[in-house]
């Protein structure tokens, strides 16, 4: 392998981090609207707190499949092929959730129940397969000598994505609501903060039974011990210090704590693949690898130089949006509209 090619593999997992850290805490805002508000004007209260940064956090995932398809095209091909159909339930979770900010907004009082239903079922949808998808891969599928998946629906859904699914969507909902206890005023702040710290006893369950599977069903322990339990740790040790900020209501620190334990999670992931970007549950020999799945050097290469080129410009752009909308949301402004 390259510099350049596990220089690659790592900026995907940058991207996706970055994509679960900014719009993890968008499905977790989604979720909360039908079940921590407990009025009209609490909803639009949660969801005027992510209103002016969702369709930016987006990017992320886009761009993170961008950055797939032009720097690893086979494994591109295979994972999008093989995990059509819950790519597919991902892309309507992220439709009815993108239009329902739209269409509520225009819509009179008695019709935007429906959107609303439709912002938190989207929000729930998309973490919950996101879950399914990465935790079935690590498992392994049934991937041929030519990289062709052939699962069926036992190899997709099982205890194992299934509890990945719940948890990542767990962790989504508590990440949305330490946010939403850094960005509101009023009761929901105050219920959002009692609602994290019952959920988070919860947690502490779904990641014991998380760290027992991944023994059981991957080869992340045999093959990276160290890292693997390292990685496990620091979730764990993440996620406590987040239960204790909201605890002692530093919604701060619960809020980048709680991002943290997402990338930490995708660290995971990702350390427990290299070196390779699918791993075939037939033969260890049709594990698909970082050097048999990149583009040439030369793409390599010209992708790197744009991306450090546009890279500061986008990222300023980014931290110049949260400077912009960084006061809290007030309970009393959203009644006054």
């Amino acid at each position: 392998m390259s510099v350049l090619q596990i220089a690659w593999f790592v900026l995907i997992s940058v991207l996706f981090s970055g994509f679960f850290f900014l719009e993890g805490f968008d499905f977790g805002v989604g979720m909360a609207v039908q079940s921590l508000a407990r009025n009209k004007h609490e909803k639009d209260q949660i969801i005027e707190t992510i209103g002016p940064v969702w369709d930016g956090n987006e990017v992320w995932l886009l761009t993170a499949g961008g950055a797939m398809f032009a720097s690893f095209p086979y494994w591109y091909a295979s994972l999008f092929s093989g995990y059509y159909l819950v790519l597919l339930a991902i892309l309507f979770g992220l439709i009815i959730r993108g239009v329902s900010f739209e269409f509520r907004h225009h819509m009179p009082e008695d019709k935007k129940e429906i959107w609303n239903w439709t912002l938190s079922i989207g929000s729930l949808i998309v973490p919950f397969c996101f879950g399914i998808m990465f935790i079935s891969l690590i498992q392994g599928m049934p991937l041929d000598a030519n990289h062709n998946m052939s699962a069926t629906f036992s190899d997709y859904i099982n205890i194992f994505s299934l509890v990945g699914g719940v948890a990542l969507t767990l962790l989504c909902y508590l990440h949305g609501l330490n946010y939403i206890g850094l960005k509101t005023t009023g009761p929901i702040r105050e219920r959002a903060n009692q609602y994290a710290k019952v959920l988070y006893y919860v947690l502490y369950a779904g990641l014991v039974v998380f760290a027992v599977l991944l023994y059981l069903m991957t080869d992340f322990f045999a093959n990276k011990f160290i890292i693997t339990l390292a990685l496990v740790v620091l979730i764990v040790l993440l996620t406590v210090g987040a239960h204790v900020s909201v605890i002692n209501k530093r919604e701060g620190w619960a809020f980048i704590l709680s991002g943290l334990t997402l990338i930490s999670l995708v660290a995971l992931l990702f350390s427990g693949l290299f070196p390779r970007v699918l791993i075939s549950s037939i033969s260890p020999d049709f594990d698909l690898l970082i050097k048999d799945a990149t583009s040439t050097s030369y793409t390599l290469k010209t992708m790197s130089m744009i991306t450090a080129t546009l890279l500061p410009f986008v990222l300023t752009y980014i931290s110049f949006t949260y400077y912009v909308f960084r006061k809290r949301v007030k309970h009393t402004h959203v009644e006054a509209k």
